[in-house]
């Protein structure tokens, strides 16, 4: 079983009606404002807008995102929205985050990405003064999404503020177990194309036409050909020199797979910020910031990321 580090926290929070949310969300941000800690909410915009009122006048001191944009994309949220907040603050002691990732509206095809999410943030902020509150709707969400809440979460609060340790805890238990090999893609797909070094230009080339008929314009074009190419060049430098690139549409979203002979072994890969002298090391990080969704499997036969963008 994994452990956490303190001064790290990260409780998730049972809540079952709007009270309970507003006490476990209220008593959170302004124990932190009492502190004098920067505060951040990210949450479902309906939610955001009962914090928001909630806390009245104090509102102003806290930095509010609207969780359904910011972390549309799960793999997003650790440097878009957690890591960029809490690396803005370098000389406060202690910074507090409220973060709602997983809520009654996400998909079948979104919720794996979102449960590992919620395990690697225990990495990604282990030994760091940092407490990041996890709401979960008891009465919306499904049993899986319970359970696994227990498992993500070292920390459960129930909707009358009692806390207590979680059993079940194991995050890496949890991201190996959604590390699976995607579901297989529906008829129609428009193209598939298998490149190297010699023909990366024209993989990218053929994709980002093929997206153009589908559907995808303007700077979300733009977007998806920066993602392609980013993948593609994964692929020839760290994949095993070549790899295959498929295209379709699928609920009203294109969708865009790369497979390669690459193994990615840390569970980190493209929720690091990128540090301000870095040089390289930025593929992954650019498609989880552009994409609206990214799932991922990875084992020693090789890896396919699969990156969804609406039309």
């Amino acid at each position: 079983m994994s452990t956490v580090t303190e001064p790290f926290v990260h409780p998730a929070l049972f809540y079952g009606n709007t009270d309970e949310y507003l006490a476990g969300c209220l008593s959170f941000v302004r124990e932190g404002l009492e502190r004098g800690e920067p505060v951040a909410v990210a949450v479902p915009s309906y939610n955001l807008k009962l914090i928001e009122a909630g806390l009245g006048e104090d509102a102003a001191r806290v930095r509010f995102l609207d969780m359904q944009q910011a972390g549309r994309n799960p793999g997003r949220i650790i440097p878009g929205v957690l890591r960029a907040f809490a690396d803005s603050h370098p000389g406060a002691g202690r910074v507090r985050l409220i973060g709602e990732p997983i809520w009654s509206g996400r998909s079948e095809t979104e919720y794996p990405a979102c449960a590992q999410h919620e395990a690697l943030i225990n990495h990604a902020f282990t030994g760091r003064a940092v407490s990041i509150l996890c709401p979960y709707d008891t009465g919306r969400l499904d049993e899986r999404s319970l359970a696994d809440a227990y498992v993500t979460h070292p920390v459960v609060i129930d909707g009358a503020g009692r806390r207590s340790d979680s059993p079940a805890y194991d995050p890496d238990g949890l991201v190996a177990r959604y590390n699976q090999p995607l579901p297989a893609a529906p008829g129609g797909i428009r193209l598939t194309y298998d490149y190297d070094a010699g023909t990366l230009p024209t993989a990218r080339h053929r994709s980002v036409a093929e997206a153009a008929q589908l559907g995808l314009a303007g700077e979300r074009l733009d977007d998806f050909a920066l993602i392609v190419a980013e993948l593609t060049t994964n692929s020839v430098v760290h994949g095993g020199g070549r790899g295959t690139v498929r295209l379709w549409s699928e609920e009203d979203r294109l969708v865009c797979e790369v497979r390669d002979a690459g193994h990615l072994t840390d569970p980190l890969a493209g929720r690091r910020p990128a540090g301000r002298d870095q040089i390289g090391g930025r593929g992954l990080l650019t498609v989880n910031l552009l994409a609206d969704l990214v799932r991922m499997h990875t084992d020693g036969y090789g890896t396919t990321i699969r990156v969804y963008l609406a039309l």
